[in-house]
């Protein structure tokens, strides 16, 4: 496996990490038996995978823990709380206390088998909650850290509801962080002048998420999507071929599949630290580990993604 340092954090991990949330949930959203999905996890261990990313709301906490038992020293556990109480909207403005923060952490380590965690993140925070947040709970999070029980402190954006990253441009001017996750793709690579090369000036680590999901592996959703930014003028009408949009990347460019393409695109991206790949299959993880090993798209690919999608900031891919 290639590794990458994390930023400031100074973690030497695997460019891919294994993501636990998602569609898949480590083949739990498919109906897969607790042990097959900690198989998963283990297959992660074997290909070199370091990085383990999970969160309460994904369920699959537990899942993690089993997975590395015995093996603690060797990975880095990324994991969450949301900063909403459980049932608020998640856009409101009701916050979770500092001490809710807490017991949202003991819970975690305890699902985990850990007693402490690389990577705590607040979960999701929203443009209108960013400044609470920072301002309520990022002294929680400092005295967590001072106890022992969290290496860095991380945030999460809410993709989907905010694929122009109207959060994290303002969390990246914040010294407090030391890892981010953010959505980047090739059909919205809008975090690449509003984050990542913030983030890279700042030495921010980074994890990207939203690397593969629906639009780019089902090829109807693809075609559908496709057709709607055309419609709503958002790309030229003739700018790729209306069955096959993203074949030129295969034809021309050198990918396996789009999938392959989409994993590269986002690995070679500058200020990009790991990409999450999320699976409850074994082969596909083995494919997708594999593509974020191989080198970038070539440059007429990637030129020509540029021109199509380079003001594309509107959809998520999900």
């Amino acid at each position: 496996m290639r590794t990458t340092t994390l930023g400031r954090t100074g973690l030497r991990v695997g460019v891919a990490g294994l993501g636990s949330g998602g569609h898949s949930m480590l083949g739990r959203g498919a109906g897969a038996s607790p042990a097959r999905s900690v198989a998963i996890v283990e297959r992660a261990l074997d290909l070199g995978v370091t990085l383990f990313d999970t969160a309460p709301v994904y369920g699959t906490e537990e899942i993690v823990g089993k997975g590395i038992a015995g093996r603690r020293a060797e990975v880095v556990i990324s994991t969450k709380s949301l900063v909403i109480p459980p049932g608020a909207p998640v856009d409101g403005d009701r916050l979770i206390s500092g001490g809710d923060l807490a017991r949202n952490l003991d819970a975690s380590l305890a699902r985990l088998g850990t007693d402490y965690v690389d990577i705590f993140h607040l979960h999701g925070v929203t443009p209108g909650q960013y400044e609470r947040c920072r301002d309520e709970l990022v002294p929680a999070l400092l005295k967590l850290r001072e106890r022992g029980k969290i290496r860095f402190l991380g945030i999460t954006e809410r993709f989907i509801i905010d694929p122009q990253h109207r959060m994290l441009t303002r969390a990246v001017g914040d010294d407090c962080w030391d890892v981010m996750m953010v959505g980047f793709n090739l059909i919205n690579p809008s975090a690449r002048d509003r984050v990542l090369a913030r983030t890279l000036e700042n030495n921010i680590a980074t994890l990207v998420m939203f690397g593969v999901r629906r639009v780019l592996s089902r090829p109807d959703a693809l075609r559908e999507m496709i057709g709607d930014l055309a419609a709503r003028g958002l790309i030229a009408a003739d700018a790729l071929d209306a069955d096959d949009p993203l074949g030129f990347l295969v034809d021309d460019g050198g990918a396996e599949s789009v999938i392959d393409a989409a994993y590269r695109f986002c690995r070679h991206e500058p200020g990009v630290g790991v990409v999450l790949t999320g699976t409850g299959s074994a082969d596909h993880l083995e494919a997708n580990v594999g593509s974020l090993q191989r080198g970038p798209l070539s440059p007429t690919s990637l030129e020509r993604l540029r021109t199509v999608f380079g003001a594309i900031d509107s959809v998520s891919g999900n």
